[in-house]
């Protein structure tokens, strides 16, 4: 069974399953073990409204939750909001990301978590870094401590430098149907069928 902290990611079936998996490697890879379903560095990508950050955080927080994402526990009532002091969650309502920016992510990568097995650093707006922010980040990402996962999101690969492209492992959403956009409506706010689809068609698939 999916954990619940999946229910919060529309029509992504794919992607769930990749990032479960994920999971469930790093757990291998704590014990020594391998675990080729994980990588330390993600690019989760899609288009408005599909989703691309609620993946970067609901992945984030099944690697901290002591239960993969049960939904429930403290770890994944507080990551998803910002709470939880080994989930970082970085945003900007600027153009661009600065260096100084950057290099404070690089010292907190290098931190070791409180709480959970693992440090992870959610970066919303990736293609927001500049040369000089992605120049000060790359080692980080390509070195990082083993504790620390990178989850970068853009729009599109084309939207991030190359350098950021060959350090991560592509995780690429798609625009959910209007069939999953009005599944939603109805199962998780209690919106009456007619009105659900009808809503579902106008979104154009953004949730």
């Amino acid at each position: 069974m999916t954990p619940a902290i999946w229910d919060r990611l529309v029509g992504q079936d794919v992607v769930v399953a990749e990032l479960t998996r994920a999971v469930d490697d790093a757990e291998h890879i704590r014990r020594g073990e391998p675990g080729p379903g994980m990588t330390h560095a993600w690019l989760v990508t899609g288009p408005p409204g599909s989703g691309r950050s609620t993946a970067a955080v609901c992945f984030a927080t099944a690697l901290v939750c002591p239960e993969d994402g049960c939904g429930a526990c403290e770890a994944c009532r507080t990551a998803p909001l910002g709470g939880h002091a080994d989930v970082e969650i970085v945003t900007t309502d600027r153009l661009s990301y600065s260096v100084d920016e950057a290099r404070e992510l690089v010292r907190q990568s290098a931190m070791a978590p409180i709480k959970s097995p693992w440090r992870v650093i959610v970066m919303e707006d990736a293609d927001r870094l500049t040369d000089q922010a992605v120049n000060a980040l790359l080692k980080a990402i390509e070195e990082p401590p083993p504790h620390t996962v990178w989850i970068l999101c853009a729009p599109s690969v084309e939207d991030v430098l190359p350098t950021i492209q060959s350090r991560t492992r592509h995780v690429p959403l798609r625009t959910p149907s209007t069939r999953d956009v009005a599944d939603l409506l109805v199962q998780a706010y209690g919106i009456g069928v007619p009105m659900a689809s009808f809503a579902a068609r106008a979104s154009q698939g953004h949730i």
